[in-house]
């Protein structure tokens, strides 16, 4: 027997727990930033120092911008706030306008209000990069672990920097770009792919695991057929965030476009429009 609503949250929790991975459908990427932004101001509501993973590119925009216009309306408090980071270039200078430590600033960081103190990332400029990635999984385990990881999607089923077949109990660890990973990242390198590094330090998808919450955002039509495999299909290295099956509270929320190849997507709007409104996502 299903619980009231009315019932108390932690008591509901206790007997219906959540699905492996909730699927939540907007109507577009601003809703999907509005509503991530929105369950991290009340993360932050509930624990002023959670440490939030945070990812780079595009599609996480729409949530830090969300994010930095409740911090200004007060509707957020991003003042003790920790921030982590998912990957970063090997041998890319930490002041390179493009190394993902100056990117989380510009785009995280600032906007939020939050000091280089309260980051933390690999180093990407360590002569021993073996060292540095050990030292990064570390480094989060003694911060007390991940308390919310953003995460975005590529059109192959990658999370951070794992690639197909990436070991699903992999740890932060170097990784070899593949050629079209170079030339999709040229854009930001004024179109050269030769300036381009070919390696990264990235957390592992076991070490992305241990995070409480994940949510992965995913928009536009490129991402569906990836989106579909994650949730729907088999848990399995050649799609690295069907991984995501494996947590207790995963979240994988998406635009029309990107849903459009879900087969249970009836049945993600039906279930997603019951829960009440103190569960949040």
């Amino acid at each position: 027997m299903v619980p009231s609503v009315g019932a108390r949250p932690s008591r509901i929790l206790q007997k219906i727990g959540r699905p492996t991975v909730e699927v939540v459908i907007v109507a577009d990427a601003k809703a999907g930033g509005e509503l991530i932004a929105g369950a991290m101001a009340e993360l932050l509501r509930r624990k002023p120092d959670a440490l939030l993973g945070v990812a780079t590119g595009s599609t996480p925009l729409p949530v830090y911008q969300a994010l930095a216009s409740m911090v200004d309306s007060g509707a957020a408090d991003t003042s003790r706030a920790r921030i982590a980071q998912l990957d970063e270039y090997v041998g890319l200078p930490t002041d390179h306008p493009e190394s993902y430590r100056s990117v989380v600033r510009r785009e995280v960081l600032e906007p939020l209000g939050i000091g280089m103190d309260a980051f933390m990332g690999p180093d990407g400029t360590a002569e021993d990069v073996q060292a540095a990635c050990e030292a990064y999984d570390r480094r989060l385990a003694e911060a007390g672990g991940v308390d919310l990881q953003l995460l975005g999607i590529g059109t192959d089923g990658h999370i951070g920097f794992n690639e197909p077949c990436s070991s699903l109990a992999s740890r932060t660890r170097i990784k070899t770009l593949t050629e079209q990973t170079r030339v999709d990242n040229a854009r930001f390198f004024g179109g050269d792919i030769g300036q381009v590094p070919h390696h990264v330090i990235t957390q592992g998808i076991g070490t992305i695991l241990e995070a409480r919450h994940l949510v992965l955002l995913a928009t536009g039509e490129g991402k569906a057929d990836a989106v579909a495999a994650t949730v729907e299909g088999p848990v399995a290295a050649v799609c690295p965030a069907s991984a995501l099956q494996l947590h207790p509270h995963a979240t994988v929320v998406v635009d029309e476009a990107a849903a459009a190849e879900l087969k249970l997507a009836g049945y993600f709007r039906h279930t997603y429009a019951g829960k009440p409104d103190w569960q949040g996502i």
